[in-house]
């Protein structure tokens, strides 16, 4: 069943797991440092890590696991992210929260109430043909996962150079609103004799 450290060192494991929140959908460009300070603002990050992606020959990680200070602020972050789309660094690409497990952590300590058996499989095996299909179906979710990434990639660039081209739009109307509102200002100003005094505040003649 484990020894007495081994239950307890598993023990504060899943106390870690409790306060730890799983986030999916991030863009390629977001790194640990952006999520520790996109999470700082709602809660103290103790931890982050962003999960390989063992699929995918580019190793793009998509995932990442974000330890807070306490299980409840885990659940309050998880429950806004879910009710409010929360994009990070820009992107648009609206971030997904969820509980973490404890299957997700590639450090996990044992589990002293867990038994695993590996064994090697024979071609005369019955399970050796499962075997040999799952690993067919998992070379053709890796190069369909590769598809689907670079089609995302250039879906968010184009997003992203929307957004860009729309800021740069409004920035222009505010330029020539704030121009012309000077011009009337000057006008108005010598209409009404004000003129500027060392403080640059109109006052009257």
């Amino acid at each position: 069943m484990g020894s007495t450290s081994e239950k307890e060192n598993y023990a504060a494991f899943e106390k870690k797991v409790e306060r730890t929140v799983y986030l999916d959908n991030l863009a390629p460009y977001v790194t640990e440092s952006v999520l520790r300070t996109a999470f700082d603002q709602f809660a103290t990050v103790k931890d982050v890590r962003l999960i390989p992606n063992y699929l995918e020959p580019r190793n793009v990680p998509q995932c990442a696991l974000v330890e807070l200070d306490s299980p409840k602020k885990a659940k309050e972050i998880i429950s806004m992210i879910v009710q409010y789309p929360f994009m990070i660094s820009g992107m648009p690409r609206p971030v997904r929260a969820f509980p973490a497990k404890a299957e997700m952590f590639d450090d996990r300590p044992k589990n002293p109430h867990r038994k695993v058996t590996c064994r090697w499989l024979e071609p005369g095996d019955p399970d050796f043909e499962a075997a040999e299909e799952m690993k067919q179906l998992t070379c053709k979710h890796a190069d369909e996962a590769v598809y689907l990434l670079q089609l995302q990639l250039q879906e968010e660039e184009k997003l992203a150079m929307h957004q860009e081209d729309t800021l740069k739009g409004h920035y222009k109307k505010y330029k020539m609103i704030d121009g012309i509102m000077d011009g009337a200002a000057q006008r108005l100003a010598r209409h009404y004799g004000l003129r500027e005094n060392n403080d640059s505040k109109p006052y009257f003649d």
